[in-house]
């Protein structure tokens, strides 16, 4: 009986503590987020597997320029899917509805998943699932593992995250700090995404725990609400943004850099807007030619970041190239340069040349903007977009809205630009806003040192992981 004991003793001994498996959703502002998160967890020691479908796995990893070497990947063979060009966004909606074959795909990696956590249950103590809600159905079979336990991690801000539940329940109670303007996610979602996610969102209920790649100084009091809503109950919360690398300790992908940063070498401090839509909008030809009239006409410097929308795969065949004005790049030539590939957009952020960032107002662009200390020139296209530019305009005041939001579905003049980027990038207004950036963002990148907020609920959260 006692040798059994023993026996027992030394078997649960043997086993690994902690395994974390991390599962993405197959967009490139979620992957990039959670394998983000996967190196900073990893840098405590704990082993991080990521799991995915062989494409997007290639996807994440190839747009990503941290040392990835001690995360495992799990590349599952990739299920036929449409990939369809993106689709030119109308009046009606600018959600890239082009990727919704490859969002629909990503279900049938439940089975695959479930049988990778059947493998592992026994050589561990504890099997930790941090997944994207959007896969919520990929991961429930967790809840059948004994030793198994789920943690979301939130790819969206607490504030928009707060607002759009508080809202949909019926407002049950009044929030000091509302924004002034109520955002309309009218023509954001499609109808068939909105399906997939309240699919998604009715799998959650057994989940230990939220995570949130925001930081407690910028939405502490939007992180403390969602606590008073029902679905967020008993469950326990770690805001441990910002989960960017330090840029210092990024390891470089060949020994030259980015055409973009040598051209960023050459500006002046703070005089060039950065312009980048993210990877998941288009713009139309004749949205195109109106910016690039704006930018030229406002004889500011600005590095342009013009790009389709990823495809859901992305590494399947030719992009639309988009059509400047004729002569553009030559009459623009030392003011002004147009990339038409990747970017490495936080050391475009990073860079001292940066005064200002035109953005569709995506949370992980947001959250680099703000840890960068830049303000941003709000221009959401589709998904919570809105809400977040009301963050940052509204409430943290780092930033101007490039048009109404009455008018945000409509053609945006080149005047109207004109008058925006003038506005952030020369006025008194704009300055002072850069300032207000610049001390955020100082503030929000100190929350990550020893004692921070940032950095203490990473801790707790590690501590918990390990308890």
């Amino acid at each position: 009986m006692a040798s059994d004991q023993h026996k027992d003793s030394h078997n649960k001994n043997s086993l690994e503590p902690v395994v974390v498996f991390v599962v993405p959703f197959p967009a490139q502002g979620h992957l990039n987020q959670l394998l983000q998160f996967s190196c900073l967890i990893s840098s405590y020691g704990l082993p991080v597997h990521i799991v995915g479908f062989k494409t997007h796995i290639h996807q994440a990893k190839s747009r990503n320029f941290q040392d990835l070497n001690k995360i495992h990947f799990h590349e599952f063979p990739t299920p036929h899917f449409d990939s369809p060009p993106p689709i030119i966004p109308t009046s009606i909606t600018k959600f890239p509805t082009h990727l919704q074959p490859s969002f629909e795909a990503s279900k049938k990696l439940r089975e695959p998943f479930t049988n990778l956590l059947h493998e592992f249950s026994n050589k561990v103590r504890r099997l930790v699932v941090i997944h994207d809600p959007l896969m919520s159905s990929v991961v429930q079979d967790f809840s059948t593992i004994p030793n198994a336990e789920s943690y979301a991690f939130n790819c969206i801000s607490p504030f928009t995250h707060f607002f759009t539940f508080w809202d949909a329940i019926g407002r049950p109670f009044q929030v000091e700090g509302m924004p002034k303007v109520i955002p309309s996610m009218e023509g954001c979602l499609s109808f068939e995404i909105m399906n997939f996610m309240a699919y998604q969102y009715e799998l959650m209920h057994n989940r230990t725990g939220d995570l949130f790649n925001s930081c407690r100084l910028i939405e502490g009091t939007y992180i403390d609400l969602l606590n008073k809503i029902e679905m967020n109950a008993n469950n326990k919360q770690w805001s441990i943004g910002p989960i960017l690398p330090d840029l210092t300790t990024l390891p470089r992908a060949s020994t030259s850099r980015h055409e973009s940063l040598e051209w960023l070498d050459k500006q002046g401090p703070k005089s060039v807007l950065y312009i980048s839509f993210g990877s998941s909008t288009t713009l139309t030809d004749e949205q195109i030619q109106e910016l690039a009239m704006g930018l030229e006409n406002s004889k500011k410097k600005f590095l342009w970041v013009l790009r389709d929308a990823d495809k859901g795969n992305v590494f399947d065949g030719e992009t639309r190239k988009a059509r400047l004005p004729e002569g553009y790049q030559e009459r623009t030539e030392g003011k002004g340069i147009v990339v038409t590939d990747w970017a490495p957009q936080l050391e475009i952020l990073g860079h001292s040349s940066v005064g200002g960032f035109m953005s569709h107002c995506g949370w992980n662009s947001c959250m680099e903007s703000i840890t960068m200390g830049v303000p941003i020139l709000a221009w959401p296209m589709h998904s919570e977009q809105p809400w977040n530019a009301t963050l940052i305009t509204d409430i943290l005041e780092i930033g101007i809205q490039v048009t109404e939001q009455a008018h945000q579905m409509e053609l945006v003049d080149s005047s109207t630009i004109e008058k925006a980027v003038n506005r952030l990038m020369v006025s008194k207004e704009g300055e002072e806003m850069r300032s207000r950036a610049e001390k955020l963002g100082k503030q929000v990148w100190q929350s990550r040192d020893e004692g921070g907020v940032s950095q203490l609920e990473l801790n707790s959260f590690i501590a918990h992981l390990r308890r």
